[in-house]
């Protein structure tokens, strides 16, 4: 298997290298389920060596339903992604009755080529997924991350295998949704896949000494100023230990 670690640092890309990922997805905003990171962090994430680097393309958190201005900045966003030396993009748009949004979808793959284009978990946001699938093979992407339409990846199981058989080699199933060292190897033996999406964070505490714990940079019902999620080389190690087992 191959294995791609969700990221959100120039550390996180490093702790993925060192705990034998092959890839990581880089995001912005984790505790939106990933954004569209800087240029900057984007340039430095690729200056790291021996690892593949795929890109978010994400406006914003919410929904997949993209208006124009949206459009346009993902359009903006894959320019600098393959600029700044990315070797895929991640990516999703939908229409408002949640089906894929074919014709903005190819847009957007004709622009990042040769770069490779992964379609993420919009598509489990779709009212039928072997539909959906067959759209994604059409439309040429080379893989779709999915938790099988199910809360994590361990619960898609039954989904994600049905997928697999019938994309057919045609396009990489990808699982991922809550995998961790528990489930890991579960996923891998009952899924078939050949590649596997997990983040492995930890809680870390911030060494600031004066703080002002009653205040919040941003919206507090998500997580204290004062600490963050970090990506730990030890944990990569062990959810792909388990996966391999």
């Amino acid at each position: 298997m191959r294995f791609e670690v969700c990221v959100d640092s120039i550390a996180g890309v490093r702790a993925a290298y060192e705990g034998g990922a092959q890839r990581v997805e880089l995001c912005a905003d984790l505790l939106e389920g990933g954004t569209t990171p800087s240029l900057g962090a984007l340039r430095l994430a690729r200056a790291v060596k021996g690892i593949g680097l795929n890109a978010m393309i994400r406006p914003r958190g919410g929904d997949f339903l993209y208006d124009e201005d949206e459009f346009a900045a993902m359009e903006a966003d894959i320019r600098a992604a393959k600029e700044a030396g990315a070797d895929g993009v991640v990516l999703g748009i939908l229409r408002a009755d949640g089906t894929i949004d074919a014709e903005r979808t190819a847009a957007l793959i004709a622009l990042a080529r040769p770069m490779t284009v992964t379609f993420h978990r919009a598509f489990d946001m779709t009212p039928d997924a072997a539909e959906a699938l067959e759209t994604l093979v059409e439309l040429g992407c080379e893989r779709v991350l999915t938790s099988g339409q199910a809360p994590t990846a361990l619960d898609g199981l039954p989904l994600i295998f049905e997928l697999r058989r019938q994309a057919d080699g045609r396009i990489i199933v990808m699982p991922g949704g809550g995998i961790n060292a528990g489930n890991a190897r579960k996923i891998a033996r009952h899924s078939g896949a050949r590649e596997m999406h997990f983040a492995a964070l930890e809680k870390r505490e911030s060494p600031m000494k004066f703080r002002r714990a009653e205040l919040y940079m941003g919206d507090g019902s998500k997580g204290a100023e004062y600490s963050r999620q970090v990506t730990m080389t030890q944990r990569v190690r062990a959810i792909i230990a388990a996966a391999q087992s």
